[in-house]
C-alpha cells in the first residue's frame, strides 16, 4: 500500500523527470535557431547553394517558427498542450531527418520550414506545461530558472557541437542528432504528464495565421530576390507588394475576428509597442551578424568548422555577464536608459567586428569586437523582455511572450534577407577589382555597419518613445526619465 509521504515523492520526481524532458526538447528548439551557421559553407559546397539563398537555410525556420507561434500556443490551450506538444516534437524529428538526408536545396530549405512550424507547437505547449507542473510561486520560479537558463545554453552551444559534428562526421549529423531526443520525449512525456485545456477554449486565429505568415514568407522571399537580383526584377517588386496586401489583410481580419491572434489594442500600448520595434531591430542585426560571422571566420580568416565553433564561446560568456549585469542597470538607471546604452554598446561593437581584415588575428582582430557586442547583447535581452511584457495581466502575459518570440523569430528572418543579400550584391561587385578574399570583407564590413546602424536607430526609437504610457495600464516604475 503506498502511503501520502511516497505518493507526494513519486509526484514530485515525475515532475522532476518531465522537466528535465522539456528542457532537453527546448534545447534542441533553441540549438537549431544557431546549429546550421558553422556548418552553413559546408552545406553550400555540397548542395550547391547561392551566397544569398543559403540564408534561407536558416531564415526558414525563423520564419515559420515565429509566423506560427501564436497560432499554436493558441490552439495548445483549446486542443490540449499535451497533444500540441508531442505532435510538434514528431513533426520536428521527421523534419529533422528530412533536412539530414536532403540531396537538393529546396529540399534542406523545406525541411528547415517544417523544422521551425515543429517548435512552434512544441515550445508554447511545453511552457504551459512547466507552468502547470509547478503551480506554486518558488517552485516555478525555479523551474523557469532552469528552463531559461537551458534556452540560453542551447544558443551558444549550438555553435560549438556544430562544428565538433560538421569537423568530425558532416554537417548531416547537426539534423539527424535532434531524432534520439526527439524519440525519448515522444516515449516518456505520455507516461510523465496528463493532457490538459483551456476550460472554454476559443477557435484558433487560422485565417489571422495564413495571413500574418504569408505575408512575412512573402516580405522575406521579396527581399532576399532583391538582393540578388535587384529591384528591376518584377518578382521581387510582386511579393513585397503581395506581402503589403497580405498584412493588410490580416489586420483587416484581426479587426474583425472574436479571438483574434494578436488584439490590436494590445499592440497599440506604447511601451510594449516600442520594445517589440526595437527587438525586430535588435533581432534583425544579431541574427544576421550571427550568419556572417560564422560565414567570415571559414570563407576569409580559413577556420576549421571546430575552431570556428570554440571561437564563439567568448560570445557566450559575455552574454551572461550582460545578463547578470542587466538587472542591476535596470533598478539603478531604469529600463529606457538602460536599453538606449546597451544597444549602443552593441553598436560599437558590430562596428569593430566590420573593421576585421582577412590578415587580423583572432585576439587582436575578432575577440575584442565579439565581447563588447555579447555585452551589449546580455544586457539589452532582460530589459527588452520586461518592457515588452509591462502592463500583462494573468490573462494576457502569455500573449506578451509569445509576440516577444515572434518578433525575435521574425525579425531575424528579415535581418538574414535584407542584411545578407546586402553583403553578398557588394562582395559581387568588387570582386573582379579586388579578389574573392577582399571582396567578401568588403559585403561583411557593408552588413555589420548597417547592423550597427539599425541598432543605433533602435537607440534613438527607445530614448524618444520609451516612456510612461498615460493609460490605465501599469508603466514601467523602474524607468526613471
Amino acid at each position: 500500500m503506498t502511503t501520502a509521504p511516497q505518493a507526494r515523492t513519486t509526484a514530485a520526481n515525475r515532475r522532476r523527470l518531465a522537466l528535465v524532458v522539456l528542457c532537453f526538447v527546448q534545447f534542441m528548439l533553441v540549438l537549431d535557431d544557431t546549429v546550421v551557421n558553422v556548418a552553413l559553407p559546408s552545406i553550400r559546397n555540397d548542395l550547391g547553394f547561392g551566397a544569398a539563398g543559403l540564408a534561407w537555410v536558416a531564415g526558414a525556420y525563423y520564419l515559420s517558427f515565429g509566423g506560427l507561434l501564436l497560432l499554436f500556443g493558441r490552439a495548445a490551450d483549446l486542443l490540449g498542450r499535451r497533444r500540441v506538444f508531442l505532435g510538434g516534437v514528431a513533426l520536428f524529428g521527421a523534419a529533422s531527418l528530412f533536412c539530414g538526408l536532403a540531396q537538393e536545396p529546396w529540399q534542406l530549405v523545406t525541411g528547415r520550414f517544417v523544422q521551425g512550424a515543429g517548435a512552434a507547437m512544441a515550445g508554447p505547449a511545453a511552457l504551459s506545461l512547466i507552468t502547470l507542473l509547478f503551480p506554486g510561486t518558488e517552485e516555478r520560479a525555479k523551474a523557469l530558472g532552469v528552463w531559461g537558463g537551458i534556452a540560453g545554453l542551447g544558443g551558444t552551444m549550438g555553435l560549438v557541437i556544430s562544428g565538433a559534428l560538421t569537423g568530425f562526421t558532416s554537417w548531416r549529423w547537426i539534423f539527424l542528432i535532434n531524432l534520439p531526443v526527439a524519440a525519448v520525449a515522444l516515449a516518456l512525456l505520455p507516461r510523465l504528464v496528463a493532457e490538459s485545456r483551456a476550460p472554454g477554449g476559443v477557435r484558433p486565429d487560422f485565417p489571422g495565421a495564413v495571413l500574418g505568415t504569408g505575408a512575412l514568407l512573402s516580405l522575406v522571399y521579396g527581399l532576399t530576390r532583391a538582393g540578388e537580383s535587384g529591384w528591376g526584377d518584377p518578382l521581387s517588386v510582386t511579393s513585397v507588394i503581395l506581402a503589403v496586401v497580405l498584412a493588410l489583410a490580416f489586420l483587416a481580419v484581426e479587426s474583425r475576428t472574436a479571438e483574434p491572434l494578436v488584439p490590436l489594442s494590445f499592440l497599440s500600448f506604447r511601451t510594449r509597442a516600442v520594445a517589440n520595434a526595437a527587438t525586430l531591430l535588435f533581432s534583425a542585426a544579431f541574427f544576421a551578424m550571427a550568419f556572417l560571422l560564422m560565414v567570415h571566420l571559414q570563407t576569409v580568416l580559413d577556420y576549421d568548422p571546430l575552431t570556428a565553433g570554440v571561437a564563439y564561446l567568448p560570445y557566450g560568456a559575455g552574454i551572461l555577464a550582460g545578463i547578470w549585469l542587466s538587472s542591476r542597470a535596470v533598478i539603478g538607471f531604469g529600463v529606457r536608459r538602460t536599453l538606449v546604452g546597451s544597444f549602443l554598446i552593441c553598436s560599437a561593437g558590430l562596428l569593430l567586428l566590420s573593421g576585421v581584415a582577412p590578415s587580423d588575428g583572432y585576439t587582436s582582430g575578432v575577440l575584442p569586437g565579439m565581447l563588447v557586442t555579447s555585452l551589449g547583447c546580455g544586457l539589452s535581452l532582460p530589459a527588452l523582455t520586461v518592457a515588452a511584457v509591462t502592463g500583462t495581466t494573468e490573462e494576457n502575459a502569455g500573449l506578451g511572450s509569445a509576440l516577444l518570440s515572434s518578433v525575435q523569430q521574425v525579425g531575424g528572418a528579415v535581418g538574414l534577407a535584407v542584411l545578407v543579400s546586402l553583403a553578398t550584391r557588394r562582395s559581387e561587385a568588387l570582386t573582379a577589382e579586388r579578389g574573392p578574399e577582399r571582396a567578401a570583407t568588403e559585403g561583411f564590413s557593408l552588413a555589420l555597419t548597417v547592423a550597427a546602424a539599425l541598432l543605433t536607430l533602435g537607440a534613438v526609437l527607445i530614448a524618444a518613445l520609451l516612456g510612461k504610457d498615460h493609460r490605465r495600464e501599469p508603466t514601467l516604475e523602474a524607468d526613471r526619465a
